[in-house]
Formats: structure tokens, C-alpha cells, sequence
């Protein structure tokens, strides 16, 4: 579940989580408090917007909605891309959509596209120049772990694997990947996992639809689910163990859903 920094940049692979929350300055409490982040101004090109800093290395990115729109408050994972416009053309030419983009972010930090893929799930492609994306990952309080749910594994793989240059695996049967004993394809980059999609079947997708969900790493998943609690959030699946840890489905204080997990 663990991957390095340098790995994450690989084209393909996830590079950065960014947030967009209703208010900026309750958000940076919640996740302060939670994972002991702390926040400086970042690229403004949408309103509001703060990157996440952990002991000095930056790990993601809270931005803050327009009153007049109305989009879903939701954690995106940005997919690395050595070309941001021609990543665009693909997702396009395999049936997916482009919102917002490709445009350049704060200067020449790097050049960024928000799509949709063709069941509906949103991503983001980011083309690092200046910052590449999250500098540190598998510590408590870093992302560890991004996950495609949708409903079948089948209908969407073969986009991602044409667009990015996935090589999709089924899951090992030995239970050493989440939703094993399930429809789970890992997503791997020349030899690395990277990602995964995880297929629910009929299983309710509740109000999110397909979507990409963003795995945070804690060092107790049952006290940091207390904590979210606490802090005005609430818990969508109880803490459980999974093929990668101690896992707990969790929302924040304005209904942005993630997992917490305490890795093994």
C-alpha cells in the first residue's frame, strides 16, 4: 500500500490529493486537528486555496467553493502526466469527459486538468513542473492508497488502461490485496501497484456514484475514527481489518468522504 514519493510521480500514477470544501478555515481546523497538518496559501486560480504541510513536506491541497457553485464537497486524486493536453485528447478519445482545463496553476507549478472518466468517476491529471505533488507518503497523516469504486471492474479498466498505461491485475486470492474474494483490479506501472479498482456489484454507491477514494494512513484507526467524531465528522463504515491494515470509512466536518487506515 506504501509507495514512494518518486514512484507516485510516474505517469499514470497518483500525485496529489486536493479537497474542495465549502469553508477553507473549518476545513484547515478539521484536518490540522486530525492529522496535524499545517496550511500555506497556494495557487488561487478557483477561489481560496491552502496546501497541506506535514513536518515540512507538502501532502496535499484544500481549496474553498464559490458560494454559486455547487459541486460536491469530495477528496480528488490527481493522476501524474508527463503532458496534461494530450492525457486530456486520450481521456476524450476513450468516451471520458473534461470539466475544467488543462490550464497552468500558480505560475509554473505545473499544468492541470480536472475529467470524469465514463462511468462518471472525477480525477484529476496534473502535469508537475516546480511541484511534482505530494512529497511524502505512507507516514501517519499522508496518503497511502488511492481506490477507483465503481460497480464493475470490467466496464471502466480498460479506459484507465488505455489512457495511463495501466497493466490491471486481478487480485491475488492469498488475501494480500483489499476486496479480495471480490471483483478488485490492482493497477500496477511497470511492475508497481499504484492504485486500485475495486468493483462493488450491486451494492448501493450511496449518494457518491462511482468516485476515487483517497486512503489516509493513521497510526490508530479506531482513535482517529473517535477523533473524527469529535471533531464534527462522522464514521461511514466502522473500523474493520483488511488485507492492508486496520481500515475505517470516514467523513469530514462537511461530508468529504475518505478511509483511514493503521497499516500492518
Amino acid at each position: 500500500m506504501t509507495t514512494e514519493a518518486a514512484t507516485r510521480r510516474m505517469p499514470g500514477a497518483p500525485c496529489w490529493v486536493s479537497l474542495l470544501a465549502h469553508s477553507l478555515s473549518a476545513t484547515q481546523e478539521f484536518y490540522g486537528a486530525l492529522f496535524g497538518w499545517e496550511f500555506r496559501p497556494g495557487p488561487q486560480h478557483f477561489g481560496p486555496y491552502a496546501r497541506a504541510f506535514l513536518d515540512g513536506r507538502e501532502v496535499a491541497g484544500v481549496g474553498e467553493l464559490a458560494p454559486d457553485r455547487h459541486l460536491p464537497v469530495a477528496w480528488t486524486t490527481y493522476l501524474a502526466s508527463d503532458d496534461a493536453d494530450v492525457t486530456a485528447e486520450q481521456v476524450r478519445c476513450c468516451g471520458g469527459t473534461v470539466g475544467v482545463g488543462p490550464l497552468d496553476a500558480d505560475h509554473d507549478a505545473g499544468r492541470m486538468a480536472i475529467a470524469s472518466d465514463p462511468q462518471g468517476a472525477i480525477f484529476g491529471i496534473w502535469q508537475g513542473r516546480t511541484m511534482m505533488g505530494t512529497t511524502v507518503t505512507g507516514e501517519p497523516g499522508t496518503p497511502v492508497w488511492n481506490e477507483l469504486v465503481t460497480q464493475e471492474t470490467r466496464a471502466v479498466s480498460p479506459f484507465y488502461e488505455h489512457v495511463f498505461g495501466f497493466e490491471a491485475e486481478p487480485a491475488p486470492a492469498d488475501g494480500t490485496a483489499p476486496g479480495t474474494g471480490s471483483d478488485y483490479l490492482m493497477l500496477r506501472l511497470k511492475g508497481h501497484p499504484v492504485a486500485g479498482i475495486h468493483g462493488v456489484g450491486n451494492a448501493p454507491l450511496r449518494d457518491r456514484g462511482p468516485h476515487w477514494m483517497t486512503y489516509f494512513a493513521v497510526p490508530d484507526t479506531d482513535a482517529a475514527a473517535r477523533r473524527v467524531t469529535e471533531l464534527g465528522g462522522h464514521v461511514r463504515e466502522p473500523a474493520h481489518e483488511s488485507a492492508h491494515g486496520r481500515a475505517a470509512t470516514v467523513a469530514d466536518s462537511e461530508g468529504a468522504v475518505f478511509t483511514i487506515v493503521q497499516q500492518r
